[in-house]
């Protein structure tokens, strides 16, 4: 089977040009579109313990676990404990508010070039495709 007509190729190839549109509008705030969407989950979730966070961005939990490290340590979120103490708690700073209501507009412009790019029947055609995977 040619590599262009490997539903994983052209998935991974189609993945890292979408994020590399985030990650452009969002350079100048120092965060890339991986980070800016925990700090989003964080946000709507938070505290939000680190194994919750894993489960709902469905990533490993100690993938999720290096990230917040590195948000920790930028200032964009704090780590506690919760009742368990062996459990991490995650929560935004002001600093990580004050990011993410600079970078929504930002954020939100990537999303509305893609969807005027794409139309709204494909836009909604592509969404339910990626929902079925």
């Amino acid at each position: 089977m040619p590599s262009d007509t490997c539903h994983c190729i052209l998935l991974r190839k189609a993945s890292r040009r979408v994020s590399s549109y985030y990650d452009d509008v969002l350079a100048p705030l120092g965060v890339n579109i991986g980070q800016f969407s925990l700090l989003r989950h964080i946000n709507r979730l938070g505290p939000v313990s680190l194994t919750e966070l894993a489960s709902k961005v469905e990533l490993d939990r100690s993938t999720v676990g290096r990230n917040a490290k590195v948000l920790e340590r930028a200032g964009l979120i704090a780590i506690g404990h919760g009742a368990d103490q062996r459990e991490a708690m995650l929560s935004l700073t002001e600093k990580g508010r004050d990011l993410l209501r600079e970078g929504s507009p930002l954020w939100d412009s990537v999303q509305e070039n893609i969807e005027a790019r794409l139309g709204p029947d494909k836009t909604r055609q592509l969404q339910e495709l990626l929902a079925a995977l």
